[in-house]
């Protein structure tokens, strides 16, 4: 899941091009024209950041490594941050370079362009996946897997995100998007949000000043660092037996064992899914490059192997364009889009 920046201007008060916490490009050396004169050379790479990362900050990285449709060009820089301090520091970086950035979790619910990302990827994870049951709230990191979430929250015997068990994303997306599985989502249980903004700075935002829609809120250019969820107690086994049964399905009804990005298009209004719709325009099986419908589940592309951004962003317009011109409904996406 992707959240993004896509401004693009120089830092504020920046001399010459250099900014705190950044190298300086090199001078370039000065010679007399003529016979012994240095040959004009291609212009350097910007240099990489001097600001100390405790995490890991890869340069020219392919997303196609970091998500789950293996698809994606290079991130310019791609941190991943040991703590708070480490997200700070790359917005930091990002804002200094004037380069655009983008939180990423495991990399599910987006799909990266071929041209691949020229900015910062922030790629929330390890060390940011705290989890803490106090009483019937769990404080949650962002960069805690969903699908342990729903699982540490029901062997605690507790409620209300049980549901999240196949949602292949993580927590600081899930409520960024407000992401949701067979009839419940995370505006039900969010009581707050702790998050930072793109000059470094965290806020704990209520629930109550949160507007949650359909696959989307109104948190707006933040990062969703930690979260608090109100969940009732409940017996482990019931709850364990509900996921047994919610996997079960979701193995024999979705391609969970491809690369994919998840569910592709929002499910409009009305008593048809994007999925029922798509598989009544015949659609199941279509295929352009590595890209194909699912044949198991109609809102899902899969990657059957050697599929470019291209070929997937080619198969949802002809989806789109088919199941407008036969049903009358325009397919909105749910997966983002990013990159150039």
């Amino acid at each position: 899941m992707a959240r993004k920046n896509d401004r693009r201007k120089p830092a504020a008060g920046s001399r010459k091009g250099s900014s705190p916490g950044v190298a300086k490009p090199p001078a370039k050396p000065v010679g007399k024209a003529g016979k012994g004169a240095a040959k004009p050379s291609a212009p350097a790479a910007p240099p990489a950041p001097k600001v100390k990362f405790r995490g890991r900050v890869l340069e020219n990285e392919p997303l196609a490594r970091h998500t789950t449709y293996r698809i994606g060009g290079p991130a310019r820089y791609l941190v991943t941050p040991a703590d708070v301090d480490d997200v700070a520091k790359a917005l930091e970086l990002a804002h200094d370079r004037g380069l655009p950035w983008v939180a990423l979790g495991l990399g599910s619910n987006v799909l990266v362009k071929d041209g691949g990302f020229p900015g910062v990827v922030v790629r929330l994870g390890k060390g940011l996946d705290r989890f803490e049951m106090k009483g019937a709230t769990a404080i949650v990191g962002a960069g805690l897997p969903t699908p342990l979430l729903a699982r540490r929250t029901a062997e605690a015997g507790f409620a209300g995100v049980e549901r999240f068990i196949g949602i292949p994303g993580t927590v600081g997306g899930g409520v960024y998007m407000n992401a949701g599985a067979h009839g419940a989502e995370f505006a039900e249980v969010l009581t707050e949000a702790t998050v930072m903004d793109a000059k470094g700075k965290m806020r704990q935002v209520p629930r109550k000043q949160i507007s949650f829609k359909y696959r989307s809120s109104n948190l707006g250019n933040v990062i969703v660092l930690e979260a608090k969820l109100a969940l009732i107690e409940e017996p482990p086994a019931k709850l364990k037996d509900l996921q047994a049964r919610l996997l079960r399905w979701r193995k024999a009804g979705t391609p969970f064992d491809q690369p994919c990005c998840g569910s592709v298009f929002r499910n409009p209004g009305g008593p048809r899914t994007a999925g029922a719709l798509i598989d009544e325009c015949g659609l199941k099986g279509f295929t352009i490059g590595g890209a194909q419908v699912s044949p198991l589940h109609a809102n899902y592309i899969v990657n059957t192997g050697n599929a470019t951004a291209s070929d997937v962003l080619k198969v949802i317009e002809h989806v789109r364009k088919t199941v407008a011109k036969k049903t009358g409904v325009e397919l909105e996406l749910e997966v983002k889009v990013i990159g150039v």
